[in-house]
């Protein structure tokens, strides 16, 4: 069994202390997001054969991360840096750090152990095709040698996203759009180019629209063949996306929606910035629940 920690939150960046103490207990409860009944999960090394986590801020998740090595389970880290402007993402790290970041995790846990993530791109006023090409270059420049993948998607129109984005162009004075499919498929066919010359493949996350823009591939975040190479064994799963077009493979998620406090105006995972916040302040690291 994959863990997957978290596509619902980021679990690295608030609930480093709760994800240790439910590594050493050896299971965590999750609630259903659809109303069902709560699942128990096991975290045992003999149950769990590595670990997927999603972040945007791997510091304060260090020590969890020498707990999941030292129980000789693999990872692999989809680290997300994007460097919008704050208008667009409140309070995410700097990209400096981010990148600083990435580049530990190459050091000390292997060549496979990191994917970069610019994901997703927003076309609005504030951020036009070029200022992406120039962004994208800056930040594969950097990561050259540390990652061999990117992992891109166009912002897709969820309820919460469209709410979410209104709410931040009227407080921000800036407009969004989504394009015609032409101008993505440029603009990502242009991006692939700069990863590749970076000795990056880049993929696309759950986009099928898009599919088949010459040197892009779909992504697979949660990855057998990736983490099997982390591992240095072979590691065995069913394919089963979550949604149209996601290649990924089987996995659990142990996170929970409206938890993330990043403040990313396009996110489908939080509903209003107050209720995340609220979730933060009020965690418990010690509830078998996050």
């Amino acid at each position: 069994m994959i863990i997957s920690a978290s596509y619902r939150t980021d679990i690295p960046a608030f609930y480093g202390r709760w994800f240790t103490n439910r590594l050493a207990a050896g299971w965590v409860d999750v609630s259903n997001p659809y109303g069902g009944k709560p699942a128990r999960i096991s975290l045992l090394p003999r149950d769990v054969d590595g670990f997927v986590f999603w972040t945007r801020n791997l510091e304060p998740f260090q020590e969890a991360l020498q707990a999941v090595g030292a129980a000789r389970l693999p990872f692999v880290v989809q680290f997300t840096a994007t460097g919008y402007p704050r208008a667009i993402e409140r309070s995410t790290i700097a990209p400096e750090r981010a990148i600083a970041q990435m580049r530990a995790v190459r050091a000390e846990w292997g060549a496979r152990a990191v994917v970069w993530r610019y994901d997703p791109i927003l076309f609005c006023s504030l951020l036009p095709a070029e200022w992406h090409e120039a962004n994208f270059t800056g930040l594969a420049r950097a990561l050259d040698g540390v990652c061999d993948e990117v992992v891109v998607s166009v912002v897709q129109p969820y309820r919460k996203t469209v709410r979410t984005m209104a709410a931040s162009a009227r407080a921000h004075g800036f407009s969004w759009r989504d394009p015609p499919v032409d101008e993505k498929r440029a603009l990502i066919a242009r991006l692939a180019d700069v990863a590749a010359g970076h000795g990056m493949a880049l993929t696309l996350c759950s986009q099928p629209g898009l599919a088949g823009i010459p040197g892009t591939g779909p992504a697979v975040c949660v990855d057998i063949s990736r983490l099997g190479d982390v591992a240095g064994r072979v590691i065995k799963a069913r394919r089963k996306g979550n949604r149209e077009g996601c290649a990924c493979f089987e996995s659990r998620d142990i996170g929970a929606y409206d938890t993330c406090a990043q403040g990313c105006a396009y996110c489908y995972a939080v509903s209003a910035a107050d209720i995340a916040k609220a979730h933060v302040l009020g965690h418990d690291p010690e509830n078998a629940f996050l």
